[in-house]
């Protein structure tokens, strides 16, 4: 019996691949939320609600954009942005960074204004995102709007996603 041969593991392609999955859990996140949490305010009157926190995250890969000469799609403003406008927001966002790596990766691996390289760049924006469900999920909590257990473990679920 022959022996099959791997597939070669492409180390551009897998992170173009993290980085959507990474936005595909962004959305699965906000796709799944109660109406009534996207603007939810912190029982503390401090802090921000979820729909502000998304258009924070997006209105950051929008100023990254504006320094790397990216397509710039139009920034989201937190007071009035509809879950829809904030999928819609992140999805293009996200398109737009993609080309932004991929055209580091096929480079000299440069961002500009970014230190070190391409790579450290990936890291940055799935932590930024990262950091932000986190605190989503307990503005949720907190708000009284804790959201169902498969949804919970679903965000962690990179392979489906």
């Amino acid at each position: 019996m022959a022996k099959k041969t791997a597939t070669p593991f492409v180390l551009p392609e897998a992170l173009l691949s993290a980085y959507d999955i990474n936005d595909r859990i962004n959305r699965y996140l906000i796709e799944n939320l109660p109406d009534a949490a996207w603007r939810a305010k912190p029982p503390d009157g401090k802090g921000r609600d979820v729909a502000s926190v998304v258009a924070h995250m997006h209105n950051v890969r929008v100023m990254w954009l504006k320094a790397t000469k990216g397509k710039i799609p139009e920034q989201l403003d937190r007071q009035t942005v509809t879950a829809a406008q904030a999928a819609k927001g992140l999805e293009q966002s996200r398109a737009a960074l993609r080309e932004v790596l991929a055209a580091s990766l096929a480079g000299d691996g440069s961002i500009k204004g970014f230190r070190p390289d391409v790579a450290g760049f990936f890291g940055y924006l799935i932590a930024h995102d990262a950091h932000h469900r986190g605190q989503i999920m307990l503005a949720l909590k907190q708000s009284g709007h804790r959201l169902d257990r498969k949804i919970q473990y679903g965000i962690w679920e990179w392979g489906v996603r």
